[in-house]
Parts: structure tokens; sequence; C-alpha cells
């Protein structure tokens, strides 16, 4: 096996052992940590029947807003995160993405290790201009949860319709996304902040 997926597949581990592992969330764990384990590429856009992709769940200093984006490609309310493009530290990966589709920065980790993982399948698209088709593909999240500072305001990326703090009880109705729905659960109970 490549050295390189040794740090992600450890990462995995921790969290199999974690609070923050919830029932609802076990069978993307399980296939997150097959495709890892079986696919030397994982960490590879152009692996394309899928790649490792890192995430961020951003909360406001006081603990009563998350970051979500109005992703232009999907259409849907998610959280910041993009692909990893041959870089095995997905944390790094879930910050930089996080950096460039919020305009946030010195963002701090809440606790050490995984926050969340989702596989989910991401639709084909057709050429447009000078990228080719891409088919269909799976993305195997790891999801990472930061604070931001006081008073940090937001930028719109290029990738996004928009970018917003979403107040807590307002989650459920920004977003139809399954896996962002079980990050807010997980937060509201009180799993964000667990140390373990």
């Amino acid at each position: 096996m490549s050295d390189l997926r040794g740090p992600l597949l450890a990462l995995l581990d921790a969290h199999a052992e974690s609070p923050r592992l919830v029932s609802q969330e076990v069978e993307s764990f399980r296939r997150l940590r097959t495709f890892v384990k079986s696919t030397e590429r994982c960490f590879e856009r152009q692996h394309l029947a899928g790649h490792v992709t890192g995430s961020a769940w951003i909360l406001d200093a006081r603990d009563a807003h998350v970051v979500l984006l109005h992703h232009k490609k999907l259409g849907l309310w998610l959280q910041p995160g993009g692909h990893a493009d041959g870089d095995p530290d997905v944390f790094r990966v879930a910050l930089k993405e996080a950096e460039e589709e919020t305009g946030l920065f010195d963002l701090a980790p809440i606790h050490q290790g995984i926050f969340d993982v989702d596989v989910h399948a991401i639709p084909a698209r057709p050429a447009k201009g000078s990228r080719g088709a891409e088919p269909a593909h799976f993305h195997y999240d790891v999801r990472f949860a930061f604070r931001a500072p006081e008073g940090a305001s937001l930028t719109v990326s290029d990738e996004s319709h928009a970018v917003r703090w979403v107040a807590r009880e307002d989650v459920p109705r920004f977003t139809r996304d399954a896996s962002v729905r079980r990050m807010h659960a997980k937060w509201s109970s009180g799993l964000c902040g667990a140390t373990n």
C-alpha cells in the first residue's frame, strides 16, 4: 500500500473510535475506508470512478452560525470543500478549500481528527468550452470542523452563487442535503466540540 494513504487511514481508524461517528454515517465510513485502502490513486481527480475530497464545517466564534454556500454546479446549500488534486493531507485540503470558497482565514480546528465523512454521487457533466466531459463519479468526502475568528466576514467565490452565515435553527430549511443535516444534528447535540 502507498505510504501516502497511511495518514488518512490512521485518521479514519481514529474516527471509528470517536463519538462523532454516528449510525447514519457508518455506511459512508465503510465505503470510504475500503476505497482508500484499495485505490492507490484515491487522491487524484483523474481517477474517474471517484476520488477523495476535503470539506470544512465552519462555525462562528459564538457557536451560533455555520457557513453554507450555494454551489453553482450542484444547486445545493453545502459546506465548503473540494478536490484533493493529489494532496494526501486531507485536513490541509479542507482548510485550503474553506479559505478559497469563503474568504475566511485564521480558521482554528475545533478538535483533532475527522468531524464527518460522506460518500456521494456527482452527476456527469457534458463538455463545455475547453473542458472535457466528466463522467458520473463519487466523492469520498472527509470533513473537519473549524471555528472562525470573531467578526469574520465572508466573500463569495466563483464556484458559488452565494455564501452566508446560517443560524443553527435555520440550517434544516436551507438545505435538503442529508449529510449537511447530519452535521447540523451533530453540532446541535454537542458532538462538534467533543474532544475524543
